[in-house]
């Protein structure tokens, strides 16, 4: 009997230690990548995350500019068609939808104010030569680089959100700002800026979807990631490519339902039903003349 005790004793004494030991590896896990950092969930984008650029101004007011550029995705504005200039000229390799929906605008407004009421982990005064890992970081006015780095160390599922200008009003201004990941993390789209006001970057390397209360402006540099505005979207000599989901054609998949009867236009959009017999229910372009490649015969008539 006494040495069944004993025996039984050390096996308790062994499973004990084995679990302390997995418990101080557990630990060291999560103290190399903090749990509430890795927990840090973006709000969805909806119908705006179809979007490598979007120009998302109320009273249709958007605008998107781009000149002697590309974008790799879908490009959106709650303007007129001519709200899109392409000059210089800019290579757009995905749809052009002008005006998008008012859903859009509505989906993006959403997103913008779900972001602005995450809770931060960690408040920040510069992201000048910075190195994060995953988490929620603010910086409760404007927030200014130049010639500095900032480096995101995670593991490649590690989710970063920036917030700017939470105090109510800041803007992102970057010049020869550099973003940069490591430590396994690879996917520029786990990355989310959320800005106040504009969002400025000039001959920088930027990483993440930036959803900003006011204007966004990119010249030279690359961008890889989705340019979401409140306002005007400008882009001069530089390279963006947008994130997974703002990439799928928009034409004919009742992702967008664009107002084009007349023939194929500026919209990106397919040609549309044009009803001669009842202009009321047509959908052509104001001013637009129904003919090839519309329907000339109007539903047969």
């Amino acid at each position: 009997m006494v040495r069944m005790g004993l025996r039984r004793s050390k096996a308790v004494r062994h499973l004990t230690y084995k679990v302390r030991f997995l418990g101080l590896v557990a630990l060291a896990i999560a103290g190399m990548w903090p749990m509430a950092a890795q927990a840090a969930t973006v709000p969805g984008l909806g119908s705006a995350g179809n979007f490598a650029v979007l120009s998302a101004a109320p009273g249709h007011g958007g605008a998107v500019t781009c000149t002697t550029s590309s974008i790799t995705g879908n490009v959106g504005s709650s303007g007129v068609p001519a709200s899109v200039v392409n000059t210089g000229p800019c290579t757009i390799t995905g749809s052009i939808i002008a005006p998008v929906s008012n859903q859009v605008v509505a989906d993006f407004n959403s997103a913008y104010s779900a972001l602005a009421l995450v809770h931060c982990d960690t408040v920040l005064t510069t992201l000048d030569g910075q190195i994060l890992a995953p988490g929620v970081y603010c910086i409760s006015a404007a927030a200014t680089s130049t010639g500095s780095t900032l480096t995101l160390n995670g593991p490649s599922t590690g989710v970063w959100i920036f917030k700017i200008g939470t105090s109510g009003t800041g803007a992102l201004t970057g010049t020869n700002f550099s973003v940069v990941m490591s430590g396994g993390a690879t996917a520029p789209c786990n990355v989310t800026w959320w800005v106040a006001q504009a969002a400025t970057m000039t001959d920088s390397h930027f990483l993440g979807t930036i959803l900003a209360g006011a204007a966004i402006t990119i010249t030279r540099g690359t961008f890889s990631g989705d340019a979401l505005a409140g306002a005007a979207v400008t882009m001069t000599d530089t390279n963006l490519v947008g994130c997974p989901g703002s990439q799928a054609n928009l034409h004919g998949n009742g992702k967008e339902k664009c107002n084009q009867g007349v023939g194929n236009g500026p919209e990106g959009c397919d040609p549309g039903n044009s009803n001669q017999g009842d202009p009321s229910r047509s959908n052509d372009e104001l001013g637009g003349v129904p003919g090839d490649p519309g329907r000339q015969g109007g539903n047969g008539k």
